[in-house]
């Protein structure tokens, strides 16, 4: 009989109310947590709620017709999405990422793309403001999200064979109707379109090579991401990890491959280009080669709860703090105590001390990839 997994929509209530200091200091634009590591890239989930019942990460077994999602109630309005979003920009982040669930689910999401799109860095820079997408909606909405003031978009794609895409997305959508939303995310200028591929060893990785020969000189990046065990409903088992390192062997013996330089401190991606300047690969290795020392990324709930990991088990409930009547300064200051508190490494343990599912983590659909 299959584990109901109970437990796992009650993750998202426990969080707790984060320390708001006696005498906050108004942020100064740089923060660093235990490691020395900066607050870059803030990533918000806009909803819960997703179309597709990918089986890495919504399988359709726990996440069914009686799945309890948020009420709407819970979930932080645009006008407080944009303003914790502008006190994390004072605290130094220039990234702003849209997650979910599926973010083009939640209605007039351009409304907050624009609110964003209106935050500067404390030295007057515009924000890298990006959303993240399994392109089911994108060939519509494309061209209001870049009018909106979107930068560019990612897009999870894990087949190109439309049978193997349809047994992952597990709802019979097709592989055309997403490449289309590539192709129209691309013409409205939210380029260089990134394009995410989850690789589960014997479910899709034949299709590392059919995905890098299409989007080879397509002027997108393809990005390829080891299977990782995120939240406590996918079953993860490490011996469906398919190395990057073996991904990067498989596609250089057909397309030669050579190292790039990371385009900044922090990139969870480590880069690859085609020798013959067909463009450039990516490779997430949070399983087998931990970024843990490098990670400078927070994320925000759809109902306000604060995550200093990907692999969290509680947060930490600013919503609290934005419905409860305190200042900017005061929420400012408790973010900072949190930041500066932190001790986040979980992959570096997985890898140390085979920690997995011993620990029970917060879905990504809750708090976005």
């Amino acid at each position: 009989m299959t584990e109901k997994f109970i437990p796992v929509a009650d993750l998202r209530h426990r969080a707790a109310l984060p320390v708001v200091p006696a005498q906050p200091q108004a942020p100064v634009g740089m923060l660093a947590d235990t490691r020395n590591r900066p607050l870059r890239d803030l990533r918000i989930s806009v909803t819960d709620r997703c179309n597709f019942r990918c089986v890495y990460c919504m399988p359709k077994q726990v996440f069914d017709k009686d799945y309890q999602y948020l009420p709407h109630a819970d979930l932080l309005s645009f006008e407080e999405i944009a303003r914790v979003a502008r006190l994390f920009v004072a605290h130094g982040v220039d990234k702003l990422r849209l997650t979910g669930g599926e973010p083009l689910l939640r209605k007039n999401l351009e409304k907050l793309i624009a609110m964003l799109a209106e935050l500067k860095t404390p030295d007057g820079r515009a924000l890298d403001l990006t959303l993240t997408t399994n392109g089911s909606l994108l060939a519509k909405k494309a061209r209001a999200l870049k009018a909106a003031g979107l930068t560019r978009v990612s897009v999870s794609l894990d087949a190109l064979d439309d049978a193997t895409f349809r047994g992952m997305n597990d709802v019979d959508f097709a592989v055309a109707d997403v490449l289309a939303g590539i192709d129209a995310a691309s013409s409205a200028g939210l380029g260089p379109v990134k394009v995410n591929m989850v690789v589960k060893k014997g479910m899709n990785d034949a299709e590392i090579l059919p995905m890098a020969r299409h989007f080879h000189g397509s002027g997108a990046i393809l990005r390829f991401i080891e299977y990782m065990d995120v939240g406590a409903s996918n079953g993860w088992k490490m011996d469906e990890v398919l190395p990057s390192a073996e991904i990067v062997r498989r596609i250089s013996e057909v397309l030669p491959l050579e190292p790039v330089a990371p385009n900044y401190a922090g990139e969870t991606a480590e880069r690859w280009r085609y020798v013959d300047g067909g463009g450039e690969i990516g490779v997430i290795s949070s399983v087998t080669q931990a970024f843990c020392s490098d990670c400078t990324r927070a994320r925000l709930s759809t109902e306000g709860k604060l995550y200093t990991c990907l692999f969290a088990s509680n947060g930490h409930d600013l919503r609290a703090l934005l419905r409860g009547g305190f200042s900017d300064v005061q929420i400012a200051g408790a973010i900072g105590h949190l930041w500066q508190q932190r001790t986040d490494r979980y992959s570096e343990l997985r890898a140390s001390q085979g920690e997995t599912a011993a620990r029970r983590k917060i879905e990504m659909s809750y708090i976005g990839g």
